[in-house]
């Protein structure tokens, strides 16, 4: 029995939580992935999987063998990295998450680590704050991009990267509006930008509390006419113009040249909210991870956020609200 392989089919399944998906994510055949798992428990002796129609989760024994082989898969792929980056080039995987309203810097900070790594390949995944420290925690994300303020362990290490600002985001009455002047318009308070018929995420997102949050703080109980878990699809039901909506500088930096929409910052009060990276402390030595951790140092990056996260520079004036 190939050992590696199995810890990888059962790290899978783990990942999937469903038979069929793990073995396709394994590029093997169901059955394949079902022998592999009952060869590990002939090995160890003990029952892994909790089987019936579906998958059923893990034994208590099967968690303990779960981890073990989550970190003997962490070992294998730091010695893989470390070999690759003696020999010249450093290679390899590194597993990366975001809060969807992050998710746009990760992309810049992914691109500028594959500029300088061309042999590191980026594994970007949208994904809620406690999925991200349950990620971490359990070896499956090397990397992430989130509220600092969400995490709980204290094995989770936080690198603050920004402060979060907040702009209503709307279509512009005249669609010769451009978007490139529009985080220059005046400031608005919270009160107004309630009267606006809002689409948010969805009272899951952590976005989406804050928003909550500041609007109580003002007295206004939220009623949203639209609500979508997608970022891309807010969006697009700003720029239909039946809605507009409550977005962080790192989302309306996407659309800041796009015709037909402008937006202003939100004041009364002004809100902030920590953004950093998230690692596990015992992750450091990781070669494709301390490449990582050497570019958040960088000026490069350090402009990227102060050009398209929190607070962003205005440009020309634009229409008032």
């Amino acid at each position: 029995m190939n050992l590696l392989a199995a810890m990888r089919y059962l790290a899978a399944l783990h990942a999937h939580g469903h038979f069929a998906r793990a073995a396709q994510a394994c590029h093997i055949t169901q059955p394949a992935l079902s022998n592999a798992l009952r060869a590990l428990e002939a090995e160890f002796g003990v029952a892994i999987v909790r089987r019936g129609r579906v998958f059923a989760g893990f034994t208590p024994e099967g968690e303990q063998v779960l981890q073990t082989g989550l970190e003997m898969l962490q070992s294998e792929a730091r010695l893989r990295q470390r070999l690759s980056a003696q020999a010249g080039q450093l290679q390899g995987q590194l597993r990366m998450a975001a809060v969807p309203t992050a998710m746009p810097m990760l992309l810049r900070f992914a691109s500028l680590l594959r500029r300088q790594h061309p042999g590191l390949v980026p594994v970007l995944h949208a994904m809620s704050s406690p999925d991200i420290e349950r990620g971490l925690e359990e070896l499956s994300l090397d990397l992430a991009l989130g509220y600092s303020d969400r995490i709980r362990r204290p094995r989770t290490h936080c690198a603050p990267q920004y402060q979060e600002h907040y702009y209503l985001l709307q279509a512009a009455p005249n669609p010769a509006c451009v978007a490139d002047s529009l985080h220059a318009a005046e400031p608005l308070g919270w009160a107004q930008a309630a009267q606006q018929p809002l689409c948010l995420l969805t009272p899951d997102m952590h976005n989406r509390q804050i928003v909550e949050r500041s609007l109580l703080a003002v007295g206004v109980q939220v009623q949203p006419a639209m609500e979508t878990n997608s970022v891309q699809a807010l969006l697009q039901a700003v720029g239909e113009g039946q809605v507009a909506s409550i977005v962080p500088g790192a989302v309306l930096a996407t659309v800041r040249h796009t015709p037909g929409l402008r937006a202003w910052p939100l004041v009364e009060p002004v809100v902030e909210s920590e953004v950093a990276f998230l690692y596990q402390q015992s992750q450091q030595g990781m070669p494709a991870l301390e490449a990582a951790r050497a570019l958040m140092a960088q000026a490069e990056w350090q402009q990227q956020c102060l050009q398209h996260a929190g607070a962003l520079a205005a440009a020309a004036p634009a229409a008032q609200a």
